[in-house]
């Protein structure tokens, strides 16, 4: 059985999105995963990689961790902050939906991401932070 774990931390600048991206790929190359699901799970990562770095600390300095577990084929990635929470994790997740309408922001993260992945689970508390954690098997 093949396992493997990682995790890394880093300030909640956008600059990381493309860092956390880059850990993703090279993270599951060992799965050798075809272009297409390398493709969709760096999409993922990059969108809660994003999400917590817009709204998890509202503007403030903060850091984002990543973790990554890959347990025979499957890969679970959990991106966490512990910003300002989400207030109704069911709306967040509705397509099109934004918290900040003002960023020109298309409310199409967690769609991005169901999308991609196996499973995405939301768990959040107001004033303590947000994990999100996505799995994707990659058989």
């Amino acid at each position: 059985m093949l396992q493997n774990k990682i995790k890394v931390e880093f300030p909640n600048k956008s600059d990381n999105e493309r860092f956390a991206r880059t850990v993703a790929a090279a993270f599951i190359v060992e799965l050798d995963p075809t272009m297409d699901q390398l493709s969709e799970v760096k999409t993922a990562v990059s969108e809660a990689v994003t999400n917590a770095i817009i709204h998890g600390y509202e503007g403030c300095d903060g850091i984002i961790t990543m973790e990554g577990e890959i347990v025979d084929r499957t890969v679970e990635f959990t991106v966490s902050d512990k910003g300002i929470g989400i207030s109704d994790i069911k709306l967040a997740r509705e397509p099109l939906f934004t918290g900040k309408p003002e960023m020109e922001r298309s409310g199409m993260g967690f769609t991005i991401m169901e999308t991609f992945m196996d499973s995405v689970d939301v768990e959040s508390e107001v004033g303590k932070g947000t994990r999100v954690t996505m799995r994707k098997c990659l058989g």
